[in-house]
């Protein structure tokens, strides 16, 4: 048994890391600010999950304070998942992406180096590789050119990872996520909002013409991936993304298939915050995870769509903006 943080516990990602690591006969000390960036009930509703569950240890602190961080109990790795997420909300405060996303991966980086703690994995974002990406986009491509705080904070992230490993020695995995969804997701995310929306008859918002597009991947395979990049690989940066990609036009389709009801869609211009496009090229991942999505975008959209309709009652309520 290994005793493993993650950070980001209460997540749509760590929640479910933490779940598979327990299930995996692993313990978890989970630790979350459950700050209010979007609706905190349903960070709440996975918290409750893990609370139930052997072996997992909660302590409600922020990261980007590194006195408490100094506080935390031992363990033998550190999966940093926490972080403030989303490219428009970081154009409108990028202060508090700063203090989260760099400060709190330099406290935890800096609580490896101190306890000597062998690991460590960053959740980063394929939101780091700009508007020009090569279409699937491998980890090579540039970098240097984010187009909004939040992939920038990110990319900072990742330099700081590459400076410990240099200096200290940390092995470091960096796992750039591609467009996650799956059940209890992100409520600001589009998967969430559009289901949420189309069911209970509420104006669809989409931004542009709907020709943008996204490489979804299910929650499941992201976790089996974050989890699969524990393994020694000195400093390596490897993409986990989907490998179906689809318009939001036919993502707003297949979801009125799935419900059975038409989406009445509002029409605002584009956001230049916005990507028009991503898809992950998963070679690295297959060659050194053994790793590539599992779930199908019309089996996850099942998944998801089932969860939501029996968690109607009090989902409905769940704050989207």
């Amino acid at each position: 048994m290994t005793n493993y943080l993650v950070s980001g516990a209460a997540g749509f990602i760590g929640s479910r890391v933490s779940e598979m690591l327990i299930d995996q006969g692993n313990s978890v000390v989970g630790v979350d600010n459950l700050n209010d960036a979007y609706d905190i009930r349903m960070k709440e509703y996975r918290l409750r999950k893990l609370q139930a569950l052997p072996r997992f240890n909660f302590q409600k602190i922020d990261i980007s304070d590194r006195t408490v961080v100094k506080t935390l109990p031992e363990v033998e790795a550190v999966i940093n998942l926490a972080a403030r997420a989303g490219v428009r909300a970081s154009v409108l405060d990028p202060w508090i992406f700063y203090e989260t996303n760099v400060n709190g991966a330099l406290n935890l980086l800096e609580l490896c180096r101190q306890r000597k703690i062998q690991k460590f994995i960053q959740a980063s974002t394929s939101s780091i590789y700009g508007a020009d990406a090569p279409l699937p986009t491998p980890e090579t491509a540039d970098s240097e050119h984010p187009l909004q705080p939040y992939a920038a904070s990110k990319k900072a992230a990742e330099v700081l990872c590459h400076a410990y490993h240099a200096l200290y020695g940390l092995d470091v995995s960096v796992v750039r996520y591609f467009t996650v969804y799956g059940p209890a997701g992100r409520p600001d995310m589009s998967m969430f909002r559009f289901a949420k929306w189309i069911l209970e008859g509420s104006p669809v918002q989409l931004y542009g013409d709907g020709e943008q597009s996204r490489g979804f991947t299910f929650l499941d395979d992201i976790a089996r991936g974050t989890i699969a990049a524990l393994r020694p690989l000195g400093y390596e940066i490897i993409n986990l993304g989907g490998h179906e990609v689809i318009t939001m036009n036919a993502l707003i389709g297949k979801l009125e298939d799935q419900l059975g009801r038409k989406a009445i869609i509002q029409r605002h211009p584009a956001n230049l915050a916005d990507m028009l496009t991503n898809q992950a090229d998963i070679t690295k991942a297959r060659r050194l995870l053994d790793w590539e999505p599992q779930v199908g975008l019309h089996e996850g959209l099942r998944r998801l769509v089932d969860w939501y309709v029996n968690e109607h009652e009090w989902a409905e309520s769940i704050a989207t903006a």
